[in-house]
């Protein structure tokens, strides 16, 4: 069932409002955007692999080791315990490894198909976004995470 048959949204485009889909540029084939893909989902499944890895390591040393995770590093610090708080690492290294990632491999080339966007768009190519983006307020210039 359509959103249009529910009631929700406009009134479905007119036919000849919208070029073919041949006719019409679009980023997902530019080797930039195809690249940037390529890198996040292949930074996405050494994360996942990792974090997955370190928890499933944990959970089966605990399972199968009792022995290993209760022996004591010092006072009441157990083996178990400290690998168990070694998993809160793991994910604040990952995170942290993801915001390197971001910066240095997935911004430039965003901020460059932003810009190849807006030019095409400026230049008349296209048909503009479909969420044109709100101006920036005076204040967020220069944000940067972290």
């Amino acid at each position: 069932m359509s959103r249009h048959s529910l009631g929700f949204g406009g009134p479905p485009p007119h036919p000849e409002a919208t070029p073919p889909q041949a006719e019409r540029p679009t980023v997902a084939h530019d080797p930039a955007y195809l690249s940037l893909r390529h890198a996040h989902r292949r930074f996405g499944v050494k994360a996942t692999a990792t974090a997955v890895g370190g928890f499933l390591l944990y959970v089966l040393l605990s399972s199968f080791t009792p022995g290993l995770m209760n022996r004591s590093l010092s006072g009441h610090l157990t083996l178990g315990l400290a690998l168990g708080l070694g998993q809160f690492v793991l994910m604040a290294v990952i995170v942290w490894r993801y915001l390197v990632h971001l910066r240095t491999r997935v911004t430039p080339v965003v901020r460059g198909l932003r810009g190849l966007a807006r030019h095409h768009e400026a230049t008349g190519g296209g048909r503009g976004p479909a969420h044109p983006e709100p101006p920036a307020a005076p204040y967020d210039r220069g944000y940067r995470s972290w």
